[in-house]
């Protein structure tokens, strides 16, 4: 899978009383500059002076899908054109203005100033807006645009997404309780359960074949998937196969399940390996019918373009500065550290298959939870270094040192009142994650530096 990308509708405006062929030198440098980054480009190179070139250019951008309107602040304007297209525009409004050099002549641009008005303009207007200040070459502004583009892309690839959840959180984890009309008024996603019982019994039900070829599938994966109890392991293929079929029919982006305790003591078998073996499709999973941290998993995939993996923070070593992030064994094997051997192993309390077993592989990463601590909406977000290290607990763990000491990280996950699970993605992708909590207008918690 891909991450998600970007679609950029682009107007470009300026005044003839200003340096029209500099502004032009700028608008190149500028379009050159986004067309070499990972987004689609709509609209014209072309500077727009005044509303009866605006109309038809905004008119042609409508028609398209744009996740952002970005409009390049070429010299100053007053703010009558931006605010039309801010109110004409569905899509968030971006303005880019652009730094002069100071010759002690003539202003030539006099960009920022155009924002600076526009911004007044749309704030009193009661309209939402982002801005970027900065030459074309700038790797900074490229990093902003990037990260509020990609932002807007996924809030709007989560519009009318589908999870399903089988089964209700166990007694106990308040931390996976959700809401329907919430999920739906904040991302726009539905959410539709299934009774777990009525699933297990219709995977006892389910024909061995599909399972026996999953297996050998899944034995060029596991090492040793052979010492695993033949019958007890076909029950996880087989219900990784009953979930992805559901997933399938239902066109789900992602499921939710209470593993425990019935899998293991109605079913007699566990859901770990299913899980994993989820995630390893792109279709984020999460354990004790944990609706939010498949939405935050789905959130990261779609911005990495690499699976997630909903995890719980067990163990924190200040001597060391570490901690370690471990889930039974559900982590995707695309994970695993290249350096040792992708296992098959049973599940540490149950003792029944079919669960992935290896330590995480080194490298950046970002650490991220859609919250509801003290009961408010928040992203919570951190992020570090998943080091080198042999397994820490059994199943799928890492070892990580993360950007603040772990002391003062623990300080700060105590005091939000995070859940127990926090989903991480490969990759820096915070400053995206932020854009999007605040077009979802909803408040961030910074668990590091």
């Amino acid at each position: 899978m891909e991450m998600v990308k970007p679609r950029v509708g682009v107007l470009a405006v300026g005044r003839t009383t200003f340096d029209v062929p500099f502004a032009e030198t700028m608008l190149e440098s500028a379009w050159m500059a986004l067309t070499n980054l990972d987004i689609e480009l709509f609209g014209e190179k072309k500077l727009l002076f005044d509303p009866a070139e605006i109309d038809p250019a905004l008119e042609s951008l409508k028609a398209q899908p744009v996740d952002i309107m970005l409009l390049l602040q070429v010299t100053f304007t007053d703010a009558a054109m931006t605010l039309e297209i801010a109110r004409q525009s569905d899509a968030p409004l971006v303005m880019w203005s652009f730094p002069e050099p100071r010759t002690g002549g003539r202003l030539r641009l006099n960009s920022f100033c155009g924002i600076n008005l526009a911004a007044h303009a749309l704030s009193r207007a009661g309209l939402s807006y982002e801005y970027v200040h900065g030459m074309p070459e700038d790797a900074a502004v490229a990093g902003q645009l990037t990260a509020i583009a990609r932002a807007a892309a996924v809030k709007n690839s989560l519009r009318s997404t589908r999870i399903g959840v089988i089964g209700q959180h166990p007694e106990g984890f308040d931390a996976c309780a959700f809401s329907h009309r919430e999920c739906a008024d904040l991302f726009g996603i539905e959410i539709e359960e299934h009774d777990l019982i009525g699933f297990l019994d219709s995977l006892q039900e389910m024909d061995d074949a599909p399972a026996k070829a999953l297996y050998e599938t899944r034995r060029q994966v596991l090492t040793n998937l052979v010492d695993m109890d033949y019958q007890t392991t076909l029950k996880t293929l087989k219900a990784y196969e009953g979930m992805r079929r559901l997933a399938e029919k239902q066109s789900y982006a992602g499921i939710a399940v209470r593993c425990w305790p019935d899998f293991f003591t109605y079913y007699g078998g566990a859901a770990c390996g299913a899980v994993a073996m989820l995630n390893e499709q792109f279709i984020p999973g999460g354990c004790e019918a944990d609706v939010h941290g498949v939405i935050t998993a789905l959130i990261l995939q779609r911005l990495a373009g690499e699976p997630a993996f909903n995890t719980d923070l067990v163990d924190i070593d200040e001597e060391t500065d570490t901690c370690v992030f471990w889930h039974c064994g559900q982590a995707p094997v695309q994970m695993a550290d290249p350096e040792t051997a992708v296992r098959a192993t049973i599940h540490s309390n149950r003792k029944l298959p079919l669960l992935n077993e290896f330590p995480l592989k080194p490298g950046r990463f970002t650490m991220a939870r859609f919250s509801k601590g003290h009961g408010k909406a928040t992203m919570v977000l951190g992020a570090g270094e998943m080091l080198r290290a042999p397994l820490a607990f059994s199943g799928t763990s890492g070892v990580a040192r993360l950007d603040s000491p772990i002391g003062e990280v623990l300080d700060n996950l105590m005091q939000a009142g995070l859940e127990h699970h926090t989903a991480i993605v490969y990759g820096e992708h915070r400053p995206a994650l932020r854009k999007l909590a605040h077009m979802l207008n909803i408040g961030i918690v910074e668990l590091t530096r």
